[in-house]
């Protein structure tokens, strides 16, 4: 293992792989060799030449910000000599395509769940979905009849859990933020890992429960903008019906006589799915019917370097096979889009992506901040500095394949291929987002150290570095570090991502499906006035 790692030809800064000390004499792949001046820690920057201040800084290949003072080589190159700078990059409106044929051999398969819609599953979930923040409460205690031995006779079913979020009353039904929540809410209701849905609402709030619980083909006009016929301005994605082999009951505590009856009739009404669940068999699916969702969280100076390339190593794979993968976190490609709009297959796609970065860029205006509030205090500690630094790292999940579409929030996921979906950076809402289009398997990379989960789909974490992975084995999945430790190549952790990816589809637990954690981490995106 070198001290250095030099990422293209030119650049002005490397990475250390180690913690520097001055008077180190730091050595790159190449032998290129730099005298350190400051400490700098495993994950940082370390300046290669000199800079002067205000020219850019390249890493990548690319502009990471500008010098905000005189840059002498072995400097550590960092929040106090590197600074924003939005400057001018064109995005080109595609033109670049890459070509990944179909690997020889036999194709990939996994064991899942193929529902009524066509749609696959890769886990047999009974989901408590609240309408209102108001059944909140009661959902969780339903949910804990069935915790411990309880299921023990139902081997086939995955769990019950509560989804339950902070609103669905208070709000405009009909604004921007009112059709989010319910785009969101029923792409969870639809989704192919849940096979039992209890609807649970209070009885007076502004998202009725039975919006939530319409079937595929006799989706009731019930009031609710969005819900029946679309108007010419809805979403397609606020109509996503549940499948037709999908248990559902549905209940309003209001009307059951509070919350110890509507507990006792929600176990009842779980009780009842349970045995029709449970006859649910897993079946062999080809690898394109995954829909794959990249995130990550807690990232450092590795992230860009490890789990994310290998990442989209597999992500890539996937969508040779005909597969789906679908990057999201638009705060955070913010300063890399025009390596994702070079990428899309039409003009409209790349021009749908732009559009919400500029929307992105308003919303945060309005609020007082800038994109580059981004990155967190986390994210410095571990060597990224501006937000370009970071959106160039975390587009590498996304693998080389053209850009086949460009989703709003939760809409549901229906293109193959390559895509891309509008989210916040913040992990659980992001991932929400994903989940509610449609991902049944979510792959979540991180070098900080992120405890995260999603019920109903399955999440597995990867480590972008050996220290925190050894620090932190029990939570973390895999570990992408030995590509920098040099005992494994990019390609072969790759291929360890997609193994394990088709492992968990069949049932294997994730670590955070041992733990239990994801049933909190269901956060929908909340825009707009709360009245």
């Amino acid at each position: 293992m070198n001290d250095l790692l030099v990422l293209r030809e030119g650049d002005d800064v490397a990475v250390a792989t180690r913690d520097l000390a001055p008077d180190d004499r730091a050595v790159a792949p190449d032998g290129t060799a730099v005298v350190v001046l400051d400490a700098v820690p495993r994950g940082h920057k370390i300046a290669l030449r000199q800079v002067a201040v205000g020219a850019p800084v390249r890493k990548y290949g690319q502009v990471i910000g500008v010098a905000t003072a005189d840059v002498a080589p072995g400097a550590h190159v960092h929040s106090h000599n590197l600074g924003f700078d939005q400057g001018e990059r064109r995005a080109p409106l595609g033109g670049v395509h890459t070509e990944l044929p179909v690997p020889a051999g036999p194709r990939p398969t996994f064991r899942g769940y193929r529902r009524a819609d066509g749609r696959v599953g890769t886990r047999n979930y009974v989901a408590i979905l609240t309408s209102v923040n108001c059944s909140a409460s009661t959902a969780k205690m339903i949910a804990e009849q069935f915790r411990g031995s309880a299921l023990d006779e139902f081997g086939g079913v995955d769990g019950v859990i509560a989804l339950t979020h902070t609103s669905g009353c208070g709000l405009v039904p009909d604004s921007e933020g009112g059709q989010l929540l319910l785009r969101t809410l029923r792409g969870y209701a639809a989704h192919p890992n849940v096979a039992g849905l209890l609807v649970l609402g209070l009885g007076c709030e502004m998202v009725p429960g039975a919006a939530l619980s319409a079937r595929s083909g006799a989706v009731a006009d019930l009031g609710m903008p969005g819900v029946g016929a679309p108007g010419p301005t809805e979403s397609a994605g606020l109509l996503a019906a549940i499948p037709g082999d999908t248990v559902v009951r549905s209940m309003t505590i209001q009307e059951t006589g509070g919350v110890r009856a509507s507990v006792r009739a929600g176990v009842e009404a779980v009780r009842s799915m349970l045995p029709e669940v449970n006859a649910r068999q897993r079946v062999e699916c080809d690898v394109s019917e995954l829909v794959l969702g990249l995130n990550c969280g807690g990232s450092d100076g590795y992230s860009g370097i490890t789990a994310n390339p290998a990442l989209g190593w597999a992500s890539d794979r996937i969508v040779s096979y005909g597969g789906t993968s679908v990057l999201a976190e638009t705060p955070e490609v913010y300063g890399a889009e025009h390596l994702l709009t070079a990428r899309a297959t039409e003009p409209g796609v790349a021009k749908r992506l732009l559009d919400r970065i500029d929307w992105w860029q308003e919303y945060v205006a309005a609020g007082g901040g800038t994109l580059d509030n981004n990155p967190s205090p986390g994210n410095k500690a571990g060597g990224l500095t501006t937000i370009l630094e970071k959106s160039l790292g975390a587009v590498a999940k996304g693998g080389q394949a053209d850009l086949t579409a460009v989703y709003e929030y939760a809409e549901p996921i229906t293109d193959r291929g390559f895509t891309f979906m509008d989210t916040p950076g913040y992990d659980p809402v992001s991932v929400t987002g994903l989940v509610a289009g449609g991902a049944n398997v979510v792959v979540f990379t991180t070098g900080r150290g992120s405890v995260f989960g999603c019920q109903p789909t399955p999440s597995i974490k990867v480590a972008t570095n050996t220290p925190m992975y050894d620090r932190m084995s029990e939570d973390m999945d895999l570990n992408a570090g030995t590509i920098v430790d040099g005992t494994a190549t990019l390609d072969e952790v790759g291929a360890e991502i997609l193994a394990k990816i088709l492992a968990v589809a069949s049932g294997e637990q994730s670590v955070s499906e041992e733990l239990g954690i994801g049933a909190e981490e269901f956060i929908p995106w909340h825009l707009g006035a709360v009245t």
